[in-house]
């Protein structure tokens, strides 16, 4: 059975920094390329940042390149996000996601939920100004 668990949430100050983790089981992490999404209430669910396969390609949005970095550890089976600076606007529920899309494919659609085959349930980030 696949899981992926995330951790690291919480309240931090705006400013402040943060790492989130998500630990895979049940699926060799080295054939999945993965990803981070967030949402909040009402809204529909945002990509955040993505990593391939062979973790030589790195996607993010615009609204976190320079402070958010994603990074892989497929020894331990852990997708990372480390955050800084952050921002009020960077609250909400940080999903992990698992594609075992190849790269050339993963390049065009890592930005849709539907290219995903695994989720986890989320963590919670609250930024409070």
């Amino acid at each position: 059975q696949v899981q992926l668990v995330e951790s690291g949430g919480g309240l931090v100050q705006a400013g402040g920094s943060l790492r989130l983790s998500c630990a895979a089981s049940g699926l060799t992490v080295s054939r999945y390329a993965m990803s981070w999404f967030r949402q909040v209430p009402g809204k529909e669910r945002e990509f955040v940042a993505a990593i391939s396969r062979s973790g030589f390609s790195r996607y993010s949005a615009d609204s976190v390149k320079g402070r958010f970095t994603i990074s892989r550890d497929n020894a331990k089976s852990t997708l990372y996000l480390q955050m800084n600076s952050l921002k009020q606007e960077d609250t909400g529920v940080y999903s992990c996601a698992a594609s075992s899309a190849l790269d050339y494919k993963f390049a065009l659609d890592y930005k849709l939920s539907s290219s995903y085959e695994y989720w986890g349930q989320g963590t919670q980030l609250t930024v409070s100004s």
